[in-house]
């Protein structure tokens, strides 16, 4: 049975996207953040053999094949309700066979993650990958903790929203968690993440900049032993 990956993702509308983001650092921004970060999303997931991509797409106006997007996957569409309704129905609408849903605001979410929750997928009835406001950037369902209903009465958007999707699940139901990775829903989000990119990319600078230092005195020290051997000739 195929894998298969659901992203979450609104239509790339001003004013529409990312309302949180856009009531620290203005609407304009808060649309260019949410754009990028879905095209990149798109691209670095959309393309990987390991599981077909589908996009889940709201409003349902949206068809999700604007020229916005880099790539064409198939579309399902969100419909009506609260979150949890709405990610019921998409995994409800794939064919049978191993299913995790992600959102697009994860800017650090990589195909290495996909393919571990779907690893754990097959060994748990659940996997989940935790942020770290009490939410999660990733839910896995088998077909069994799917009909468990875990997204019943749960407090989305709330440091509950794990604590309650888990409690929804009945006992005897195994789960398996993932690293926590951050979401961007506000610009104190955004300022950390960015703030985390930036001693990053120091710390990468600083490691090569020691290699090229080491690699230089290799060079020179293997420079003086040729040299030297050849005097001794």
């Amino acid at each position: 049975m195929r894998r298969s990956l659901l992203i979450f993702v609104k239509a790339p509308r001003l004013g529409r996207v990312k309302r949180r983001l856009a009531r620290d650092i203005g609407g304009a921004e808060a649309w260019r953040f949410y754009r990028r970060t879905t095209r990149r999303l798109i691209l670095k997931l959309g393309r990987d053999p390991r599981w077909r991509c589908h996009l889940v797409v709201t409003p349902d106006s949206f068809d999700g094949r604007e020229r916005f997007w880099p790539l064409s996957p198939p579309v399902i569409k969100q419909g009506r309700g609260d979150l949890g309704r709405r990610m019921r129905r998409a995994f409800e609408a794939l064919p049978p066979g191993p299913a995790v849903l992600v959102g697009s605001d994860i800017p650090d979410l990589a195909p290495a993650h996909i393919a571990s929750a779907f690893a754990a997928l097959g060994r748990a009835d659940a996997v989940f990958g935790p942020t770290e406001d009490g939410g999660y950037w990733l839910v896995g369902l088998s077909a069994r903790a799917l009909r468990a209903d875990p997204f019943a009465d749960v407090a989305w958007s709330s440091p509950r929203a794990l604590a309650d999707t888990l409690a929804n699940l009945p006992k005897g139901h195994s789960v398996a968690m993932l690293d926590a990775l951050g979401d961007i829903d506000d610009g104190a989000d955004l300022a950390r993440w960015q703030e985390r990119g930036r001693q990053e990319a120091v710390q990468a600078s600083a490691t090569h900049s020691i290699s090229i230092s080491n690699s230089i005195g290799q060079d020179d020290m293997a420079t003086k032993v040729r040299a030297g051997g050849l005097v001794a000739k």
